[in-house]
């Protein structure tokens, strides 16, 4: 079982403006195939934080949504293997084409739309020595100026980064910093590993971020830059564990 969760941002006029909150996590049994949504402990905090409602594909907070295939939320995220640029944009995903199922194509990609403030992320897990590996596109650097973007232009794949831990970011308070070793900020981790990676200063020796692929032609900012993050959460605990993350229904 492989499992995703998405995550919902609050609109610019909420009391907390821009916030984003884990409302949802879909488990997939892709061989079967067979698909579970459930809402979060996220989706009541964000009703109780800025109005929340459920979504209407799926509109009951309490309901177990199962189903044989993928749902249309999910999959209408994924581009088409028919499109001509489907080869490309795995490429850009450090993807196999063999293995680039929806499931694996969203854990990296992300699922965003410009047509709504969705966004999907996978479900991270440690090892019983407590640690994990994580994939995702730097976030942010359309947010800095030139010279940060000419220095992440010359990014190369292999190129280790620092990590940083921000306590007064303007837009989400705590946030996570990736610089390059001559300390150039060139971007963050995202929102939604924010608590985690904070949760793993404690193991500092053990977390690493490296550039995994540098996607230049045509890709967009936002997917040009991918980052292999590895990191050790505290004994006993895993990454995404608190009760923002735990589905109403077992």
């Amino acid at each position: 079982m492989r499992s995703l969760f998405l995550a919902w941002q609050a609109p610019s006029d909420s009391q907390r403006s821009r916030a984003w909150f884990p409302v949802g996590r879909l488990d997939a049994h892709t061989e079967a195939p067979h698909y579970r949504f459930r809402y979060t402990g996220g989706a009541l905090k964000a009703q109780e934080d800025v109005g929340f409602m459920p979504l209407l594909a799926f509109p009951d907070f309490q309901k177990d949504y199962r189903s044989d295939e993928l749902f249309p939320l999910f999959q209408n995220r994924v581009i088409s293997p028919k499109r001509g640029d489907f080869e490309e944009y795995i490429r850009w995903l450090d993807l196999d084409r063999s293995h680039a199922d929806p499931i694996a194509i969203l854990s990296v990609s992300g699922g965003e739309r410009v047509t709504d403030n969705l966004e999907v992320f996978p479900k991270v897990a440690a090892d019983e020595l407590g640690h994990f590996h994580v994939r995702f596109f730097l976030h942010g650097l359309r947010h800095l100026g030139a010279a940060a973007q000419a220095r992440a232009a010359r990014l190369e794949e292999g190129e280790e980064l620092r990590i940083l831990v921000e306590l007064n970011n303007p837009a989400t308070r705590l946030a996570v910093p990736l610089l390059t070793e001559d300390y150039q900020m060139v971007g963050w981790a995202p929102r939604y590993l924010v608590d985690d990676l904070i949760r793993c200063v404690p193991h500092a020796p053990e977390l690493s971020a490296k550039v995994a692929r540098v996607n230049v032609d045509a890709a967009p900012l936002n997917q040009r830059f991918l980052i292999d993050y590895h990191g050790r959460a505290p004994s006993g605990v895993q990454p995404m564990s608190t009760p923002d993350f735990k589905p109403l229904l077992d």
